[in-house]
């Protein structure tokens, strides 16, 4: 291992990195005008808590601010050392976390996907809604069978989630990731609740989990022609 890349993973770095990145994203959400579709979309969720949050990898970094003060909310964050800066700054900003991921080639004892999975459902079981990406690793924008399973186990609803900033850096990694920018427009928008059967047959789940990826792709879309055109409104939460 080089020796940056050993900087890089000791504790005292991943800590700084972490901090930095949550006040970093906190005044990206302060200096952008703020607008959220549906307008209505806390007063629908409120009966339907605790609730599935899905979002696609490099569109997920302001969803944070979604949550509101009385909403519990967990999400699931990998262990990879990457993840554990991300862990740091999710946590900076109020919300726990869950660590652990699934993986397509099914190698869920090292990454610690069966792990999580139990911690999740026991967190939806405990009143606490969970977010998580729903991508499979490392392939962009192509939802996992993982989400659409944990809803299946729970019960509870999936919310498709996207946030977009009028002023972004659009970075060249695998998930196509966008560096929000502070000082224009933040967009998000929340697609419609989309429930799976507890006897759903393979056939369905892989439904749901086209149904997933294609709420996603629109929500991504709209909220980016949001960002991209509307005047927006001064940002409102516990942030």
């Amino acid at each position: 291992m080089s020796l940056l890349k050993r900087i890089g993973a000791s504790r005292v770095a991943q800590k700084t990195l972490g901090v930095a990145g949550a006040e970093y994203l906190r005044f990206v959400w302060h200096t952008n005008r703020f607008t959220i579709e549906p307008a209505d979309i806390y007063e629908r969720l409120a009966p339907e808590l605790p609730v599935i949050v899905a979002m696609w990898h490099g569109q997920h970094f302001m969803t944070s601010f979604f949550r509101r003060p009385e909403h519990k909310c967990k999400t699931l964050i990998s262990r990879h050392r990457d993840g554990e800066m991300n862990a740091i700054a999710v946590e900076r900003l109020g919300i726990p976390t869950i660590r652990g991921s699934g993986d397509h080639e099914r190698r869920d004892h090292r990454k610690g996907g069966a792990s999580a999975l139990r911690q999740m459902l026991d967190a939806l079981a405990g009143g606490w809604s969970v977010a998580l990406t729903a991508d499979v690793p490392k392939v962009s924008r192509v939802a996992g069978l993982g989400i659409v399973t944990l809803a299946r186990h729970s019960g509870r609803p999936i919310y498709p989630i996207a946030a977009a900033t009028s002023r972004r850096i659009h970075l060249n990694t695998w998930d196509r990731s966008e560096w929000n920018l502070p000082f224009g427009r933040l967009a998000m928008v929340v697609g419609e609740p989309i429930s799976v059967a507890s006897d759903a047959s393979e056939r369905a789940l892989e439904e749901a989990r086209g149904a997933v990826e294609a709420a996603l792709n629109a929500a991504t879309v709209r909220a980016h022609a949001i960002a991209d055109g509307g005047a927006g409104t001064p940002r409102q939460g516990p942030y």
